[in-house]
């Protein structure tokens, strides 16, 4: 079951039996670009050009997402959504298309996920939804449609940084964890977190060959009839107003110890007397007998809270750190992972980025899935899990959607034309356009050093049939933007009439060097006989000659 998927995670869950995943941990990319950038950055040694477009926006309202909250209501009512949330949602469109379209924008694209992982979790299991303050509120409405508001189990906070004063405001340095589950019987485990040190220091002053303790009455307000409002030991609780009340935690400790427990109340009492878990103060209140009181020993740790306050952002120390820009501390994935699934149980990571819900998933021996829209994530996680964590790709884990044969990369396009586009683009080292609407001809981007300026190569992707017009629909767009060089990706073998057509488009010429003006690249030569685009030397990479192409 463990397996790391290359792909847009909508395509992907399309796939994907229903109620296959115990639990799901998502957190959304708000600006993915950054993400991508800095991912590129560490993987090449440099920054990515300003030039270059960002891989994924997320909050753009173009064509495809209009058209998509157009008939969003008909995928509501197909996924089980209440009739009151389908009509919220048409009143919520008119009034954020004008006023807040890029919040629109990732509504729609949340929505549309959120309707699928419904369908995909098992009636046990658990979705936490991990986002920032500005958007959490619209989401968890959009939450309670989809998963129901009587799932909704907490609104958790984590602190992510440090504290930092706002000249207007209040400090911003939390995170917000949405936590539904897809029923009301769902898995639930008893995680403890550590206790607040000044908590134990004021609360738990004494110490025995148990550990620390602190003292319980172990009596309850009122006058009881029978074993309870008896005497023990020479104290009456009856002369108090009150009746023995033995704490439940009392009896279990002595459980712990494999002690058998008796039925009568004063042999309980006898018992737990006897095993120096009750202590007799000297005096009482005007000079009487003490009440006695139960020791009361410091558990291992507390219950989970809502407010997850001890565990800190990753520093730049920190071993786990991969450098990801939104990478989140594997000890907060434990907790969660611990809390909702049980051994073997399956994870999924819709959104994996750098992998911490993965490694977290390996750690606490869970099955997993993790995907990602960006190829540079799935390449961080594979060397991750294969460096770091000792496990070998096609035993322990698969990869899947990342063609390896021509077959593979025909696949790909047959499933997803945008996917494949965006695979064989950064394959050989380019940057990808980030719309699924008219490009002009354009699919994505690569960059040069020149002496005087930075130069670019236009790249057009064809995974259809080809025509000679193609090339040279390729030339006048390289024309149009006064691009220097053309690359013209294809999964078909171009034609004699193509390739003639590149060949008059002539040569650029630079440092001594000439380099045809378009290119012509199948999948087959990418895949097969590695080869690359002939241009000068590769901006912002580590790369000294040629154009490098991506490992995977």
């Amino acid at each position: 079951m463990n397996k790391l998927w290359y792909g847009d995670n909508l395509t992907i869950m399309q796939s994907m039996k229903k109620h296959s995943v115990d639990l799901i941990y998502l957190d959304p990319p708000f600006k993915s670009d950054a993400n991508y950038n800095l991912l590129y950055k560490n993987l090449t040694g440099k920054p990515v050009p300003e030039q270059a477009e960002a891989f994924f926006d997320t909050w753009e309202l173009d064509a495809a997402k209009l058209e998509a909250a157009r008939t969003m209501p008909v995928l509501m009512r197909e996924h089980g959504v209440d009739d009151n949330y389908v009509a919220f949602w048409n009143i919520w469109i008119s009034a954020l298309r004008n006023s807040q379209p890029q919040l629109l924008a990732y509504l729609i694209y949340m929505v549309q996920r959120l309707l699928h992982m419904k369908s995909i979790l098992r009636p046990t299991g658990s979705i936490y939804l991990h986002c920032d303050p500005a958007a959490s509120h619209y989401i968890k409405v959009m939450m309670d449609g989809i998963f129901g508001h009587e799932n909704f189990r907490n609104e958790i906070i984590w602190k992510r940084t440090g504290a930092h004063g706002g000249a207007t405001r209040w400090g911003d340095i939390h995170d917000v964890i949405l936590f539904y589950t897809a029923s009301s019987k769902y898995k639930w485990n008893r995680v403890l977190q550590a206790h607040d040190p000044d908590y134990i220091d004021t609360k738990y002053r004494f110490v025995d060959k148990r550990g620390q303790y602190r003292l319980v009455v172990l009596t309850g307000p009122g006058i009881t009839r029978g074993a309870s409002g008896q005497p023990w030991r020479g104290y009456n609780p009856t002369d108090a107003n009150r009746h023995w009340a033995v704490p439940k935690r009392a009896i279990q400790a002595l459980r712990d110890e494999g002690v058998e427990i008796p039925e009568d109340l004063h042999e309980q009492l006898e018992l737990l007397y006897q095993h120096d878990l009750i202590r007799f103060p000297e005096r009482g209140r005007g000079g009487g007998p003490g009440v006695p009181e139960f020791k009361l020993h410091l558990e291992k740790g507390q219950p989970i809270q809502d407010m997850i306050l001890d565990i800190p952002p990753i520093n730049s120390q920190a071993k786990e750190r991969l450098g990801y820009p939104t990478q989140k501390p594997i000890a907060l994935l434990d907790r969660i992972i611990q809390a909702s699934s049980d051994k073997g149980d399956v994870v999924f990571d819709p959104f994996c980025g750098c992998g911490t819900t993965v490694y977290s998933a390996v750690k606490n021996e869970r099955q997993w899935i993790g995907c990602d829209i960006a190829i540079l994530s799935i390449k961080l996680v594979r060397e991750v899990l294969t460096e770091r964590h000792r496990l070998v790709e096609g035993h322990h884990f698969e990869v899947d959607g990342i063609p390896v044969s021509v077959e593979q990369a025909q696949e790909l396009f047959s499933r997803d034309a945008f996917q494949f586009q965006h695979w064989v683009v950064e394959k050989v080292g380019g940057f990808p356009m980030q719309k699924k609407v008219a490009d002009r001809g354009i699919d994505g981007r690569m960059y040069f050093e020149t002496k005087d300026a930075l130069g670019e190569m236009i790249i057009s992707v064809k995974g259809g049939k080809l025509k000679p017009s193609d090339v040279r629909d390729l030339r006048g767009v390289i024309e149009r933007e006064r691009s220097s060089l053309g690359g013209f990706l294809s999964l078909q073998e171009p034609s004699k009439a193509m390739r003639t057509e590149a060949a008059e488009a002539g040569f650029f010429e630079y440092n001594g060097n000439r380099y045809p003006r378009i290119q012509l690249l199948t999948v087959r030569e990418i895949l097969e006989e590695k080869r690359e685009f002939h241009m000068p030397t590769r901006v912002n990479t580590k790369i000294t000659t040629g154009q490098q192409s991506l490992p995977l």
